[in-house]
């Protein structure tokens, strides 16, 4: 794709990065066979290639975002199932986050606009708060349906039935191999995930510890910025970032061998520090911590998962955008559950996102209720007992359209390895709950 920057635009690094983007685009339209917002709105706008020239025409000309171009990079979910299906290279998700941070800063959003989006950066992000809104929700979800406002409404009614306690397991500390240390890491322990499901940092760090490693759990480190990046707030999302560089380059240093996530929306992120932070001071220890950060699936396949004895189980894998799309993990987790005795059903349109997408299905909830009906019909026409995925956002988001159990990944690897039954199972009727 030919561009036309001015030389004094191209001297600002994120403009450059988006030229060098833009002139690998061919044109192709590759990338809307798997785009699911042109899938369902059929509109060449709502598609990666549509994006595109908007985002071209708006960073060129220099003039403020309009309103066209915010509602067509609004409804993008930054799912990245395009990068995959590009035969050109093209990396929109630098593209798309520089389109966000410029709308950031050159749109006015209308005023209701303005404070839902207010709220989700200054809540979600961090625990504490995060949970207290969780309380004051429950209140509110059994009249969701009457309020008129229909992303309230989806906020509503993603409030959790119900809210695990507090685990001090997320508290800066060590926990020490079980026998014989071989290994040790990091574990990013995340900020929505530990409220609202307190059992995926439990199981990760049992099983760590059973396959001899030491858990690091960092001084400092926090949310890793991911949500606050990708809504546009740049300055934000790199102050949370900047911690967790800190944080968990010393462990590095100090001989910590990989950051380990169990959180794949985060993982995609903090694997791009290096290019974030790569005109900053902290640049190198930027580029240590993306370069040293696996998925829990890559760290496991790493240090030899053990094979065990097959059980009666039907898993359905649900890949996560950012896991398959944002990380090229594909087969790893899959390969880990059959591994660790477990029957592996791949649904149809795999490639295809659930609708969560961090914010999206708060902030656009009517496609993301499309996105969520099509993919439960997918998992559920394969007929499993379980549902398994990397990614806290996809297990809230599937959960709220089937009643079959949604577990972590390494919840069930967990158990196969001696852990205790996934609390999803344990409650679930199919599985002797109650």
């Amino acid at each position: 794709m030919q561009t036309n920057f001015a030389e004094e635009q191209l001297k600002d690094a994120a403009t450059a990065r988006s030229n060098e983007v833009l002139r690998t685009c061919v044109h192709c339209g590759f990338c809307t066979a798997t785009c699911p917002t042109y899938q369902l709105l059929g509109d060449e706008l709502d598609s990666p290639r549509g994006r595109i020239y908007l985002i071209k025409n708006m960073l060129e000309s220099g003039r403020p975002a309009d309103a066209k171009t915010v509602q067509h990079i609004d409804r993008c979910l930054s799912c990245l199932a395009c990068m995959t299906t590009c035969p050109s290279g093209v990396h929109y998700m630098h593209l798309v986050d520089h389109a966000r941070s410029y709308i950031e800063k050159t749109y006015k959003r209308p005023l209701f606009d303005q404070f839902l989006r207010w709220i989700l950066a200054n809540v979600l992000p961090y625990p504490m708060r995060f949970r207290l809104s969780l309380i004051a929700a429950k209140l509110a979800r059994p009249y969701a349906n009457l309020i008129p406002e229909k992303r309230l409404r989806a906020m509503l009614k993603l409030t959790p039935k119900r809210l695990p306690p507090v685990s001090r397991h997320d508290d800066p500390q060590v926990f020490a191999a079980e026998g014989e240390s071989r290994h040790r890491v990091i574990l990013s322990t995340g900020c929505a995930q530990k409220v609202l499901n307190t059992d995926i940092n439990n199981a990760t760090i049992r099983l760590l510890r059973r396959l001899g490693c030491d858990v690091v759990i960092a001084a400092g480190a926090g949310c890793c910025g991911a949500l606050s990046h990708h809504m546009g707030r740049e300055k934000d999302g790199h102050r949370m970032a900047r911690k967790c560089i800190e944080a968990w380059s010393e462990e590095l240093i100090n001989g910590a061998e990989a950051v380990v996530i169990n959180a794949s929306g985060c993982g995609t992120t903090i694997k791009d520090y290096g290019h974030m932070f790569r005109n900053d001071v902290d640049a190198s220890h930027a580029k240590s911590v993306s370069e040293n950060t696996l998925d829990i699936s890559e760290f496991l396949s790493r240090i030899q998962f053990p094979t065990l004895d097959k059980k009666k189980i039907v898993v359905a894998y649900h890949s996560a955008c950012s896991l398959q799309h944002g990380q090229k993990v594909t087969d790893l987790p899959a390969q880990l559950l059959k591994q660790a005795g477990f029957d592996i059903v791949q649904p149809r349109e795999s490639h295809l996102c659930c609708g969560s997408a961090g914010t999206y299905n708060i902030l656009q909830p009517e496609i993301a209720e499309q996105l969520k009906a099509r993919k439960v019909k997918n998992l559920e026409a394969v007929s499993p007992d379980v549902i398994a995925a990397g990614n806290i956002g996809c297990m809230v988001q599937i959960s709220g359209g089937t009643d079959i159990p949604v577990v972590h990944t390494v919840e069930l690897l967990d158990w196969a390895t001696g852990g205790p039954m996934p609390e999803a199972l344990f409650r679930h009727e199919a599985f002797g709950g109650v």
